[in-house]
């Protein structure tokens, strides 16, 4: 599937966001752990949710559409510990199946993740994390094999090094787990905040303790529950960015600032306009855009999804700016395309001191020839041409680059796009946007 697009024309209007993709998947394993139906609202629809149904359905569970955007999901009938191939190239979500499963047959098989071309994604912190919970783990033949006979114990444990879904996949194995269980250098994104508040809905006892610390009294059950998904960062961004690239005027629905703070400064930053309202954030252009200096970080800090949206946006500002990932190893694959179109980026690698403390990745994943730093000169006249999509938001990133160039772009594998946001191309068109989705 393909979009064409025909940019230069400014955004306008008001727009709708949907559940956060990185809480609705995971709030749909947590409901497994009960045998009581939990319904899930403002879902997104999106491939990765899609999948994830298909997957809890093929075990036997249940995760059925609802009305007003809901998913009501049960693991009542839930059978067999293994996952098949299949869903490991469709979803990153098959590991956070490990203690789900664990949980209800002590024991599970699950395959290698696959997902976004956007580098190495750290799985060996969710295999120590689960091991340090007596959990028994071999990785061979592309699956995850893991048993807890005796059940999951708890403990105190401590991540070396931050991790978002390593965090979330602790929580859902210590939730039920024998005894106490402290969490260390815990990830701290919102997403999370509704996986531990949807848990404690549900019967779970977890408690954000301290500063980067989890703590979570185990018990021995757990009941269905009801719970509304926050809106999505990335698609509040997305959009605030298109209205900013494009010189345009957009009202993200109920955007909450509280989640987008590092993102908003940046706004600033750059003489971009924003205003919240009771319906959500206006964003809107103001004059000329201003070269930034960004790094990315773990939360509260910029967040490394936006990464490409803002180097994009900053081809239209006055000046260099710099965009530092210091998050992911390998995540400027989208450049190339961008350079096509007319950008002016220079890829390259800064100085660091400690380079082991100052990324978050594991610096020995590092391939020759990788670079974690751009400096983008605009403002710079972008040109339609024909693009193919690598990941998720690189295809977000080519799609707002398409919107601001004279011109027509054709960008082919949007099923990555559709991965992570729900009707893209029908939300911009609502907002003025010349763009056509063909199968």
């Amino acid at each position: 599937m393909k979009y064409i697009v025909e940019g230069g024309v400014p955004l306008k209007g008001s727009v709708k966001v949907f559940g956060a993709k990185n809480s609705s998947f995971k709030l749909m394993l947590s409901a497994l752990l009960s045998d009581e139906p939990s319904t899930i609202s403002n879902i997104c629809f999106i491939r990765d949710v899609i999948s994830v149904k298909q997957l809890i359905e093929s075990l036997g569970g249940t995760a059925e559409v609802g009305n007003n955007k809901t998913l009501i999901v049960s693991g009542k009938g839930l059978e067999g510990s293994e996952i098949k191939q299949e869903f490991g190239q469709k979803t990153r979500a098959s590991s956070m199946f490990l203690p789900v499963l664990l949980h209800r047959f002590k024991k599970a098989r699950v395959p290698l993740p696959g997902g976004d071309n956007i580098g190495a994604r750290s799985l060996d912190r969710h295999v120590e994390a689960l091991k340090s919970l007596r959990v028994q783990i071999r990785i061979e033949n592309g699956f995850i094999e893991a048993e807890a006979p005796n059940g999951l114990v708890g403990t105190e444990y401590t991540f070396q090094k931050n991790t978002h879904t390593g965090t979330e996949t602790f929580i859902l194995a210590a939730a039920l787990a024998r005894g106490n269980t402290v969490l260390n250098n815990a990830a701290e994104e919102p997403e999370i905040n509704d996986l531990i508040n949807f848990l404690n809905l549900m019967g779970a006892k977890i408690l954000r303790s301290g500063h980067r610390q989890i703590t979570i009294q185990g018990v021995t059950s757990l009941k269905g529950a009801s719970f509304e998904l926050m809106p999505d960062r990335n698609d509040v961004v997305t959009f605030a960015c298109a209205a900013l690239a494009t010189r345009g005027d957009i009202l993200v629905e109920k955007a909450h600032e509280e989640h987008l703070k590092a993102f908003l400064a940046k706004v600033v930053a750059a003489g971009g306009g924003y205003e919240t309202l009771p319906e959500g954030i206006r964003f809107f252009a103001k004059g000329t855009l201003l070269a930034t200096t960004v790094e990315t970080a773990i939360h509260p800090g910029f967040m490394t999804d936006w990464q490409a949206l803002w180097v994009t946006l900053m081809t239209q500002a006055e000046g260099q700016s710099v965009v530092h990932e210091r998050v992911f190893e390998n995540r400027f694959g989208y450049v190339a395309d961008l350079q096509k179109m007319g950008a002016k980026i220079e890829l390259f690698n800064p100085e660091v001191e400690n380079p082991d403390e100052f990324y978050n990745f594991n610096t020995a994943d590092r391939k020759e020839n990788s670079f974690h730093a751009a400096k983008i000169t605009g403002p710079t006249q972008l040109n339609g041409t024909n693009l193919v999509v690598q990941d998720i938001r690189a295809g977000a990133t080519l799609t707002l680059a398409a919107l601001v160039a004279k011109g027509q772009s054709v960008i082919e594998n949007i099923e990555l796009i559709e991965r992570g946001y729900e009707n893209l191309e029908g939300r911009l068109e609502s907002l003025g946007a010349n763009i056509v989705k063909k199968i």
